[in-house]
């Protein structure tokens, strides 16, 4: 599984795991030491809601989209522990910061 940036091609991760369990989304990336340069987690979700993002016990910098059928509708770069943020999503993916940092609003992003 990988998550494309359409607009241009790019492998935004190829080592690409999703969080779809209830604990599982709850737990997000929280107290993991570090992730992988290729590394996404991937939340799908029913339908397009109001999705939030926090940070806490996550020690590293992420890019967070926020996707609803495929179109970007905001993209963020959280801080370690404080981040915060939230818009309407059907997936959310977190990736290491920097990772998304051609990726705009409005832009077309795939997990295949």
């Amino acid at each position: 599984m990988r998550v494309v940036h359409d607009e241009n091609g790019e492998t935004l991760a190829s080592d690409v795991e999703t969080a779809d369990s209830f604990l599982s989304r709850a737990r997000g990336l929280m107290f993991r030491r570090s992730v992988p340069s290729d590394y996404a987690l991937v939340f799908e979700f029913d339908g397009a809601a109001e999705r939030d993002v926090h940070m806490v016990f996550v020690p590293f910098d992420l890019d967070v989209l926020w996707v609803e059928n495929d179109e970007v509708q905001r993209v963020e770069t959280l801080s370690s522990w404080t981040g915060l943020a939230s818009a309407r999503a059907d997936r959310l993916v977190e990736l290491p910061a920097g990772a998304a940092a051609d990726v705009r609003v409005g832009d077309t992003v795939r997990v295949e």
